[in-house]
């Protein structure tokens, strides 16, 4: 690989654990595999899913010394002898690394399947191909893919300040979906500029009185994106046949689910991780994101901007929760 070095700054763990476990310092440059693509990274991003993979809440393969991160946004620098479709200098973005025994992202130079890589479109800035790329595919691949919302169809989203919701509601009011959201203070309004119908307050005590006012007809969809999940309410909510999705709760939540309820009213209730997506899902889902990242009805609230060597303290504020509806940039060192 001509003008690559052999070594890299990464920011990277030995064993799974704590966040204490991240060290920053010199690692190998990733060898390619005949299909991969070797992406010199200008900026990454921190999801909760990517402490839970480093944390072991959540059991996938990590090849030690294990390069966190799932996100990344930069330029091609090498390709496999198969991987066609890509040339150097291109700018290109990523939204699975770091789970399957892939490496991450969280470094100088990553690695990268190029069935899982796309291009940036021109005029796009590689910080909101970054953090639109995990939410907006979540979104996409949640709402078409997963829970099948109907074109006309009514869907709950809860959390719809956040990231994730953020784009839900985008995404659902673009195919003429009706969206009832639930957030609470400044998250009122950005669900209403997002499109939202109805907004409700999730700290209100009517609030879920409100949402039935508003889909007398019941849901199609409930999603709450927020991973805060109330199936004794969500379950009176649904229209005949509704899907319930469920996502981004903890490891260890556990819920009670009224069962005479779901079944004689053939409510579905629908697990789904991204992780799990198939590449041909993800491109597709890519697809959607590039359209909406050049036409401007998807953008991203960035928290701050911050040196890769700071990994650490990046994933301890998204555990803490001290990251809320916006997103936190890292940037590696030029190399």
């Amino acid at each position: 690989m001509p003008d690559v070095p052999q070594r890299m700054h990464a920011a990277y763990v030995e064993r799974l654990g704590g966040v204490e476990n991240i060290c920053y310092g010199r690692v190998p440059v990733p060898r390619l595999g005949p299909t991969e693509v070797l992406v010199t990274v200008e900026a990454v991003t921190v999801n909760p899913v990517d402490t839970f993979v480093r944390s072991g809440a959540f059991p996938t393969r990590t090849p030690f010394p294990f390069v966190i991160g799932r996100d990344l946004a930069g330029t091609v620098a090498a390709l496999g002898p198969g991987a066609a479709g890509f040339s150097v200098g291109e700018r290109v973005w990523c939204n699975s690394l770091g789970h399957g025994g892939r490496q991450g992202s969280f470094a100088q130079y990553a690695a990268v399947p190029v069935d899982r890589l796309y291009r940036i479109p021109d005029g796009v800035e590689a910080v909101q191909a970054v953090a639109l790329a995990h939410p907006a595919a979540t979104a996409w691949l949640g709402l078409f893919r997963h829970a099948r919302l109907p074109l006309g169809g009514t869907v709950f989203v809860g959390g719809g300040a956040g990231n994730v919701g953020d784009a839900a509601i985008h995404l659902a009011t673009a195919t003429g979906a009706r969206v009832i959201a639930s957030a609470t203070g400044e998250g009122l309004d950005r669900c209403r500029v997002a499109g939202a119908t109805v907004v409700v307050d999730y700290r209100d005590p009517d609030a879920i009185e409100h949402i039935r006012a508003a889909a007398p007809d019941g849901l199609d969809v409930h999603w709450d994106t927020s991973g805060h999940h109330d199936f004794g309410a969500a379950v009176g909510l649904m229209a005949r046949g509704g899907r319930i999705l469920l996502t981004a709760a903890g490891p260890q939540a556990r819920v009670e689910l009224p069962i005479g309820a779901t079944y004689t009213n053939d409510v579905s209730v629908l697990g789904f991780v991204i992780s799990n997506a198939t590449s041909t899902e993800l491109a597709a889902a890519a697809r959607v994101i590039n359209q909406r990242l050049v036409d401007r009805t998807l953008t991203a609230r960035i928290a701050g901007n911050l040196p890769l060597a700071d990994a650490a303290g990046a994933h301890r504020r998204v555990e803490q929760g001290q990251i809320s509806g916006a997103r936190l940039i890292l940037h590696p060192p030029r190399p």
